[in-house]
């Protein structure tokens, strides 16, 4: 195990404090440019075909053969993955998946249904949760906005909240075509129009400077706070960059950065993988650092957090390069596992998208680990919509879905691996720049 952690530690960057060295450009040998443009086509594909042509709303999840939901959960979609979506065609585009007139079209009626209907928000925020053809709020696993809830259905939840996280990613998704399809005399300006009309003031609910993590019709505001390291570098970055109705520069400093160390790593926050990885897809934070406290260059911090996931992944059982736990789905439901910390009850299965969603970050140990899933599981693994969410290599499960979010993920990093073209294209937005000068990231 030492000799593996004292790799890792080589290869890592410095996150916290130090100086900062520019990271030199990675060149992809043939074998690896060509696992990863078909897992990049395989997971446009599911934006492609599981987004309803006539609003461009994402389903949540699909099945992993491309086959049919049961009718209460097939149109349920979501806002957040909406925003990969969006991202997705600005992709697809530019690889030639798509005719570019296509991907014009899906993107524009995407953006006419959150910017002037269906779609309803709330002072411009969103609901996590929708049906996918008419926009109306739904639940998670159930569309109840078209039937009503059967009263066996034990259902924590069955309309959803009004999602901060949700609405970041969908607005991220429409600054990234506004810029893409810069050309077309509607799209940049659905995508402002989305952007501006977000109420960041409102929904601190009260806070002179942090979030509240959404809001119900029913109960109000959630009690959570956007207060500790999470997903939310995004949000507060375009809050307090908004033309419109702006957090105040003050709220970037306003939450927690928690210390963490794992195998000799250094680095802030005490979360799972994904939110190393979302905020960053869009934010391109290679060779930039806050100007204020320790530091902090938070590209080098996902790499970091990604190297310390390995080595705990190795320190629990998993083998050199069949590792790597995130949010997925399980064979009990969905779950909330990884680490480090360890939590939510890992059991050995292996979740692809936490290799593939840190491909920008540290492309050498993730393309082995994508390659060894390929090789060794094959179709088994690998289906119409790129890999399985989730499978266990030893007992031979593996789910039957997929999930938009991992698969979207999987998608932007592979493209800021190869291109940085996600990170061009959000990055020419006037406020990607604001947000780092008002946020003294320099």
């Amino acid at each position: 195990m030492t000799h593996r952690r004292s790799f890792l530690r080589m290869a890592a960057g410095m996150a916290l404090g130090g100086r900062l060295r520019a990271q030199a450009p990675w060149k992809p040998s043939a074998a690896n440019d060509a696992l990863l443009d078909d897992l990049s086509h395989r997971s446009f594909r599911y934006f492609w075909e599981q987004c309803d042509a006539g609003t461009g709303i994402a389903r949540g999840r699909a099945r992993f053969d491309g086959g049919e939901y049961p009718a209460e959960r097939r149109d349920v979609g979501s806002t957040g993955d909406t925003g990969f979506a969006i991202t997705a065609m600005c992709i697809g585009a530019e690889r030639k998946w798509v005719a570019r007139e296509q991907a014009r079209e899906r993107v524009r009626a995407t953006l006419r249904a959150y910017a002037e209907g269906p779609v309803r928000h709330e002072h411009g925020w969103f609901y996590h949760w929708i049906n996918v053809r008419t926009g109306e709020r739904t639940g998670a696993t159930f569309d109840s906005a078209q039937m009503a809830v059967p009263a066996d259905k034990n259902l924590k939840r069955p309309k959803s909240e009004v999602s901060v996280s949700d609405s970041t990613w969908l607005v991220a998704g429409a600054l990234t075509a506004k810029q893409y399809i810069h050309d077309d005399p509607e799209i940049p300006k659905l995508a402002s129009k989305i952007y501006e009309r977000v109420d960041y003031r409102w929904m601190r609910n009260g806070h002179p400077t942090l979030l509240a993590h959404g809001w119900m019709p029913e109960d109000g505001f959630l009690t959570a706070r956007y207060e500790k390291y999470c997903q939310l570098a995004a949000m507060y970055l375009l809050g307090i960059a908004s033309p419109t109705l702006a957090l105040p520069p003050e709220s970037w400093y306003a939450w927690e950065r928690d210390p963490m160390e794992y195998a000799g790593f250094h680095y802030i926050g005490k979360s799972l993988l994904w939110t190393y990885q979302y905020p960053f897809a869009w934010f391109d934070l290679r060779n930039r650092r806050e100007a204020r406290g320790s530091r902090v260059n938070y590209f080098e911090n996902s790499a970091a957090a990604t190297r310390a996931h390995k080595a705990f992944c190795l320190d629990n059982g998993y083998s050199e390069n069949l590792c790597g736990v995130t949010s997925s789905l399980s064979k009990t439901g969905y779950k909330a596992w990884g680490g480090p910390p360890k939590r939510g009850g890992m059991d050995g299965s292996v979740v692809p998208c936490a290799a593939a969603g840190s491909l920008m970050f540290t492309p050498e140990i993730c393309m082995a680990a994508l390659h060894a899933m390929r090789d060794r599981f094959g179709d088994k693994i690998l289906g119409r919509y790129g890999f399985a969410d989730v499978f266990h290599p030893a007992n031979g499960w593996v789910a039957e879905d997929v999930i938009a979010l991992d698969v979207g993920i999987t998608l932007l990093a592979a493209e800021n691996l190869r291109t940085g073209g996600v990170w061009k294209w959000f990055m020419a937005n006037p406020e990607a720049q604001r947000a780092l000068n008002l946020a003294e990231i320099r």
